[in-house]
Formats: C-alpha cells, sequence, structure tokens
C-alpha cells in the first residue's frame, strides 16, 4: 500500500505471536499525521446509539471514525493504529466483526485493546481512537 508522498510497511515480526486482526509494526514514511479523539457510540445530536448492545454502539464508533477520516479526505486504508477501550473486553470477537467492516483486512493497522471500569459516560460501552497518515 502505498502512495505519491506516504508508504506504509505493515510487517508482523517472526518473534513475536501471530497476530488477529491487526499488525504488530507499521512504518509509515512520508505523509501527514492525522490523530482523531476516541470516538464514542454518540450520534450527530449527541443521542447514545444502542444501549447496552455493543454491536450497536461499535458500528456507531466506526461510523464516527469514518466520517472524521472523510472530513480530512481520508479512509479506513490510512489508517495505522486503533485504540479500544472496552468496559467489557470479552466481547473484543462482537467488535472485530463490526472493525472488520471498516479496515484494510489485508493491512490491518497496529491495535490496543484495554479493559477500563467504566467511559466518560454511563450507557457507553466502548471508545475508540485513530492514527491516520494523508499523503
Amino acid at each position: 500500500m502505498a502512495d505519491q508522498n506516504a508508504s506504509f510497511q505493515f510487517t508482523n515480526p517472526p518473534a513475536l505471536s501471530k497476530p488477529v486482526g491487526y499488525t504488530h509494526v507499521v512504518i509509515v514514511t512520508g505523509g501527514r499525521n492525522v490523530y482523531i479523539s476516541g470516538q464514542v457510540p454518540l450520534d450527530a445530536e449527541g443521542k447514545l446509539v444502542g444501549e447496552g448492545d455493543l454491536r450497536a454502539q461499535a458500528t456507531q464508533v466506526f461510523r464516527n471514525l469514518n466520517s472524521a477520516l472523510e472530513s480530512v479526505g481520508a479512509d479506513f486504508n490510512s489508517v495505522v493504529k486503533l485504540g479500544f477501550y472496552f468496559t467489557d473486553i470479552s466481547q473484543i470477537a462482537v467488535v472485530r466483526e463490526v472493525r472488520d467492516q471498516f479496515i484494510n483486512r489485508q493491512y490491518p493497522p497496529a491495535s490496543t485493546a484495554v479493559e477500563v471500569r467504566r467511559l466518560f459516560r454511563e450507557g457507553i460501552l466502548i471508545e475508540v481512537d485513530a492514527i491516520a497518515v494523508l499523503p
């Protein structure tokens, strides 16, 4: 994956475990970094989407990330790192299914997943931030 001003190298060193749905190391040459704040399952009016439903919340989070990426002329192919914050990480498989509808599965971004006691607002089950690179 490369364009005129930025190139990406996705690699999984053999000394590390085989990753599922993410890449251990992403090297970026050139381009401009874009840091997207953690997105939560709020719609454009600030209303919680999918109360108690992690799949619905994850879908809204990825739609919000997509909107943020589009606002700078990017898409999920530009994403090199995702950070996940869960209130119940045992449901990570549900989020992976949603994530896989958005990311480049051939070259998945680097990733971190953390379980937290609580997110900023009652009822929010997931938050995801992103780093992307533009040409």
